[in-house]
């Protein structure tokens, strides 16, 4: 698996210990930035590059850090074939991936610790798609992103 890492200035410390564990399990990724806190940087340039990693199949999925994770689910979830979640918990990052196929993983830095993102990431790069009805209903999202592509 590869997976592209990135976020803005808000969240790049959880980036940071993100790429950290991602490292001690073995994992390939990239970082698309930022590489610093103390520059203010916009989030929608990071997410973007992120979307846009894993919508070419360049990486296998996404993680994007802000302060509440909300900003950049915003932007990746405009890009077609992107289903970025925004997740605090273990629950809902095993869900996303068993119900809707989440491809991109939002996290905030201002919202949840380090040791709690570690093990939502985990959970969340370890479980698989559920499929049957759950693919019906990634489906219909796919329709309504072409319907409205069409604009």
């Amino acid at each position: 698996m590869y997976v592209a890492v990135g976020g803005d200035h808000a969240g790049w410390r959880l980036k940071k210990d993100i790429i950290i564990y991602l490292k001690k399990k073995g994992i390939a990724y990239r970082d698309f930035g930022a590489f610093s806190a103390e520059e203010a940087v916009d989030y929608p340039d990071f997410a973007l590059l992120v979307a846009e990693a894993v919508r070419s199949g360049e990486c296998d999925r996404g993680i994007l850090c802000c302060g509440t994770g909300i900003g950049v689910a915003i932007v990746a979830n405009k890009v077609p074939g992107i289903r970025a979640a925004l997740c605090h918990d273990t629950f809902s990052a095993r869900a996303s991936r068993e119900h809707n196929d989440a491809n991109i993983l939002t996290l905030g830095e201002r919202i949840i610790g380090s040791g709690l993102a570690r093990e939502i990431v985990d959970i969340w790069l370890n479980t698989g798609f559920q499929g049957d009805r759950h693919a019906r209903r990634t489906g219909k999202i796919a329709q309504i992103e072409q319907k409205y592509s069409k604009c």
